[in-house]
């Protein structure tokens, strides 16, 4: 099929990256835009990604070939209503959301799920809106459709077709199975970092835990971070499978509680066994719901000039370091200098790059 016509509601950061994604695999596509926030929609235009600027629903190109919801669930929602006869029959739709439930049974009562296809690219950033969007953020990621029973073979073959043109890895699972394993994979994770950080808070009462925490308790709760309103979002919508989660991390925790109380070496090394070992033994190669972070750290010696020269070979080969920091905790064995990079690529080089000049990570 060759894809013409594209129409996006919402240009965040996952909406401005498929744009991007889809201008690059196909120059000649015209995109349109509903985005309430037209500084994004300006810049869009002005960049060569965006053709038109919607500025209601009613002004939806009928003919488009996909169209994308990329707004939060809720909102999904209330479009998904407003789209019913709006559109031609040949029509694809389909959203970005990260839970499935809610967004596949409004398709089914409108009558939709023959055009309907559920969708979650597993990317994300720690920046948000347009300008923070890239068509690479969805290079090599996993991007997981949900069809209904109604959703045609045929159809189901042309968005793998689609993504996998964009460079994503487009992986097909039902709705109950994806909202069950991203509760597991993303959303209990966010809970927990954001639980752990308010233990701290919470038992640090001179400060100290938190001047300690600089190394690996910094690295495990980054995602506590996150958007207070989206996880409010998520957690409602997706209530019932976080729920199964907690209930069952809950029964390990206790687990974990009666190995320590009763001093068993036995049961706690068996966890960090297990645990390790099914840990090795994930796929890294392919971007999962949570960001990865691109980072090194470098043994270095405290004295004028050292953060210059680093950054002056780095910059001198294209490579662009998104931050620099000291580690103060180094429990692990990291370096004296944390430095982060915007892209997997970036941080490879520089790692064969600072080798070559004899740094020691």
């Amino acid at each position: 099929m060759e894809w013409k016509n594209f129409t996006l509601i919402g240009l965040g950061l996952i909406g401005g990256s498929i744009a991007k994604a889809i201008k690059k695999a196909y120059p000649r596509a015209k995109i349109s835009v509903l985005e309430k926030d037209q500084h994004s929609v300006e810049m869009a235009i002005s960049e060569g990604v965006v053709e038109k600027a919607l500025q209601s629903i009613d002004e939806l190109d009928r003919n488009t070939d996909l169209l994308f919801l990329c707004t939060p669930v809720e909102y999904n929602l209330r479009f998904l209503r407003d789209l019913t006869g709006k559109l031609s029959s040949h029509t694809l739709l389909t959203d970005v959301g990260s839970t499935k439930r809610s967004i596949m049974e409004e398709a089914e009562a409108l009558g939709l799920s023959s055009r309907f296809c559920g969708g979650h690219p597993m990317a994300g950033s720690d920046s948000s809106g347009y300008k923070a969007s890239d068509s690479l953020l969805l290079e090599n990621a996993y991007y997981l459709l949900t069809p209904g029973q109604g959703f045609p073979t045929e159809s189901i073959e042309k968005m793998k077709s689609f993504l996998s043109s964009i460079g994503s890895i487009p992986f097909v699972m039902s709705p109950e199975e994806h909202d069950k394993s991203v509760a597991c994979v993303s959303h209990l994770p966010h809970l927990i970092a954001a639980s752990l950080v308010k233990l701290l808070k919470e038992e640090d009462e001179k400060g100290t835990m938190k001047k300690l925490a600089a190394g690996g308790f910094k690295d495990i709760s980054r995602i506590a971070s996150s958007s207070p309103i989206m996880w409010q979002q998520i957690c409602l919508s997706n209530k019932e499978p976080i729920i199964q989660m907690l209930e069952h991390y809950q029964s390990l925790l206790e687990e974990i509680k009666t190995s320590i109380q009763k001093e068993e070496p036995q049961g706690i090394a068996e966890l960090f066994r297990e645990s390790g070992e099914y840990r090795n033994s994930m796929d890294s190669s392919a971007q999962g719901l949570i960001h990865s972070e691109y980072a090194i750290s470098l043994h270095v010696q405290d004295h004028p000039g050292a953060i210059s020269i680093i950054s002056t070979i780095l910059a001198s080969n294209m490579v662009s370091i998104r931050n620099l920091g000291i580690n103060h905790n180094r429990e692990k064995g990291e370096g004296a200098l944390q430095i982060s990079f915007y892209t997997g690529e970036d941080c490879e080089m520089a790692k064969k790059l600072l080798h070559k000049y004899g740094f020691i990570f």
